[in-house]
């Protein structure tokens, strides 16, 4: 009885491991998704404003 409990809970660790690694991949796949969305609307839109340089500060601020 107990190699067909080890052989059992072996098969469950990979059923496992199996969901984990789909899961990862569809999480990923969603957020590549979004971000190249992202960034396509950005750019389509020109709403990316170019930095100036502040001659007072010197700090870059969008303008």
């Amino acid at each position: 009885m107990p190699p067909l409990i080890a052989f059992a809970g072996a098969l469950g660790g990979l059923a496992v491991v199996r969901w984990a690694y789909k899961a990862a991949q569809r999480v990923n796949r969603e957020l590549e998704e979004a971000r190249l969305a992202r960034v396509a609307e950005a750019t389509r839109a020109n709403e990316i404003p170019t930095l100036r340089r502040d001659p007072n500060t010197g700090a870059y601020r969008p303008g």
